[in-house]
């Protein structure tokens, strides 16, 4: 018989190696990013359903895609300006929905094999979200 831990899960945020690159020509910090993921875990984004959200980011200058994972993974996916285009179109949407549940699929191990090929970068962990 194993022992199980019933410890909670910790929260884990990362962005992709794209948001990445995206965040910081727009000038925003994985302090910032941090900070903006403790509002969306308190209901402060658009729930846009499957696991996505967006999140207004820079004074509203900018939305960010996120893909959650059971609540305890987050993943900055996409971003753009608010002056180069209002929203998402709805086959985006049904893409991003595909993605955050192929997320939620996803081992430990799995997310430590992205971690290493810089495929994702984790950002803040736990009591750092």
């Amino acid at each position: 018989m194993t022992k199980r831990n019933h410890q909670p899960k910790l929260v884990r945020v990362f962005k992709t190696a794209w948001f990445s690159k995206a965040a910081k020509k727009a000038h925003i910090s994985d302090a910032y990013l941090c900070a903006a993921i403790n509002q969306v875990m308190q209901g402060q984004a658009d729930d846009l359903g499957g696991g996505v959200f967006k999140k207004r980011l820079n004074d509203n200058m900018h939305r960010s895609i996120i893909l959650a994972k059971a609540g305890h993974h987050w993943v900055y996916e996409y971003l753009f300006a608010k002056k180069d285009r209002d929203n998402i179109e709805n086959d985006e949407l049904a893409d991003f929905r595909v993605l955050a549940k192929a997320y939620a699929g996803l081992s430990e191990a799995q997310i430590e094999q992205l971690l290493r090929t810089k495929d994702l970068i984790e950002i803040c962990h736990d009591s750092q979200a």
